[in-house]
């Protein structure tokens, strides 16, 4: 039996999109995830992504990994799932939509989705990096020349190692371009590799570097691999509030598989 996916990216990070209202994708079958995620033998993507109905919101955003599981938070996902339900007519500019860490609001104008994201209270710095969680957990370091670093080798090392472990973590690299502007190398858990972009990621990377005074700007753009996005925040007495991640999202194409 053949179905109906579409392929959307947003800077690069890249999903399959699967219309799951009527609930017919069975979400315990990690292998077909995985095959459908496959560049080789499915469609090819970063992760998949279901849309469905919810009580609450306009509609539940459902999100895997490349290797099949279910997983935490994606920034980027999170924006194209807005302009998934805006191909679908199910919002027209604006939504509030429910995810695995809650409600998020967001807005779509002529593919440009600006998503809002969690508060965070929480920022740890350490001598050589610096960790929170934007939705998804990261561990964000600066190196001199994020272009000529080995991302994949030098993420998994840290994705793997003390004191994260099983549960792993997603690793940030980023080298300051001017004070309001930094470029960002992300290896993504899940993935096990370098993706071009991560939107939790950047979000992670604008509030560390606003913590350890990298930068003074509350707006923060971040070059990443398939693009640029934007952040924009408020500090608060209680941490970060009023957190938007900002930047394009675009259907690459619409197909059929059989699964």
């Amino acid at each position: 039996m053949t179905h109906i996916f579409y392929k959307y990216q947003g800077t690069g990070n890249d999903f399959v999109f699967v219309d799951n209202r009527q609930e017919l994708f069975n979400k315990n079958n990690t292998k077909l995830i995985a095959h459908l995620c496959d560049r080789r033998f499915g469609v090819g993507a970063d992760g998949l992504i279901l849309l469905e109905n919810d009580r609450k919101s306009d509609f539940r955003m459902v999100y895997f990994n490349a290797d099949g599981n279910e997983s935490t938070m994606c920034g980027n996902g999170g924006r194209c799932i807005v302009a998934f339900a805006e191909m679908l007519n199910i919002i027209d500019g604006k939504t509030t939509f429910n995810a695995i860490d809650g409600l998020h609001e967001a807005t779509i104008v002529n593919g440009f989705v600006k998503l809002k994201m969690q508060d965070v209270e929480t920022i740890d710095i350490f001598d050589n990096h610096t960790f929170l969680n934007t939705g998804s957990p990261h561990h964000v370091a600066l190196v001199e020349n994020v272009k000529q670093l080995d991302v994949k080798t030098e993420g998994s090392k840290i994705r793997y190692g003390s004191p994260y472990n099983e549960a792993g973590t997603n690793v940030n690299f980023v080298t300051q371009i001017n004070t309001e502007t930094f470029a960002v190398r992300t290896y993504e858990r899940g993935v096990e590799d370098e993706t071009l972009s991560c939107g939790t990621g950047v979000t992670a990377v604008a509030l560390a570097m606003y913590a350890t005074g990298k930068t003074n700007a509350e707006e923060v753009a971040l070059n990443v691999e398939g693009g640029k996005l934007k952040v924009s925040f408020e500090k608060s007495s209680s941490g970060y509030k009023n957190i938007w991640l900002q930047g394009p999202a675009t259907l690459v194409f619409k197909g059929e598989i059989s699964w």
